[in-house]
């Protein structure tokens, strides 16, 4: 059905008069009829009735004037929501790796509780390759994706790519061993992430150019738990520098080659022109 005919069925019900109507609406008398007889030849129910020299609504006419309030309402609404310079509104969908959230999304969540209460944020932990798929099913608006310098990611031909910030990472050792380089460490067993295998890749790129093969024999998701097998002298791993890690882990940096983590904003591409997903990237972008 035609927006602008609903108008005009809608403005019939409350005005009573075709003149009436088209005078509101900026029309012909002839437009105002012609606009509801399409409209009745759309629903297949005839929407006026003679009244003396006036026409009024039929029992149908009253009933699709009555859904014309809701719909024309739903369509505002959603003009309103992806026009670029209104009120940013909705919910937004975002699915990250833990540290990205912690560090940049909720900080911005702070910001928009004040700045636009209207946008309601919801947070999924995922990993890159995990949120990745959500965002191409549109099952989330934003991916906070990571990669490291040494094992960079694929970005695929839809994807808006924002970076964010970065961070260097070491070989997370008991405080005993701090001293030890990277060719020391070539026969202890190895701790890598269950869920990504970017860290791994890095990690036998590092080790390559040491002159050995890692011995990876832990795979686990959680810094903290990489912190407990370290301290327990099950393995070693890679961790972020400057990060607080638990007591009896010290993080050895690297050198010739350093390794960097990155973070990134991931949207696809022409999205981030709906106000509430810009609000979110531009916060994020600061």
């Amino acid at each position: 059905m035609d927006v602008r005919r609903l108008q005009m069925l809608l403005e019939l019900s409350r005005l009573g008069s075709m003149h009436e109507v088209a005078h509101a609406m900026g029309t012909t008398t002839s437009s105002v009829s012609q606009g509801i007889a399409a409209l009745a030849r759309d629903v297949g129910s005839a929407l006026l009735e003679p009244d003396g020299r006036r026409v009024r609504l039929t029992p149908a006419g009253r009933r699709l004037a009555e859904h014309a309030v809701t719909i024309l309402a739903a369509v505002d609404a959603a003009r309103l929501d992806l026009d670029p310079t209104s009120e940013p509104f909705g919910v937004l969908r975002v699915a990250g790796f833990a540290s990205a959230v912690r560090r940049s999304l909720l900080p911005a969540i702070d910001e928009l509780r004040t700045a636009h209460p209207g946008i309601e944020v919801r947070v999924h932990e995922h990993e890159p390759f995990e949120s990745f798929d959500l965002l191409a099913r549109d099952e989330v608006d934003l991916a906070l994706v990571y990669d490291y310098d040494l094992a960079p990611l694929d970005w695929r031909a839809d994807h808006e790519v924002t970076p964010l910030w970065d961070v260097e990472w070491g070989i997370g050792v008991p405080t005993r061993d701090r001293h030890l380089g990277l060719g020391d460490l070539a026969d202890r067993d190895w701790i890598v992430n269950s869920r990504n295998t970017a860290d791994e890749v890095a990690l036998r790129t590092l080790a390559s150019r040491a002159g050995f093969t890692p011995r990876v024999v832990h795979r686990i998701d959680s810094l903290e738990l990489l912190d407990d097998l370290v301290v327990a002298g099950r393995g070693v791993g890679l961790l972020p520098r400057g990060r607080a890690s638990r007591r009896g882990v010290s993080v050895v940096r690297l050198r010739q080659p350093s390794l960097f983590l990155r973070a990134y904003a991931v949207t696809r591409r022409g999205r981030d022109g709906w106000p509430p997903l810009r609000a979110v990237l531009e916060r994020l972008a600061h």
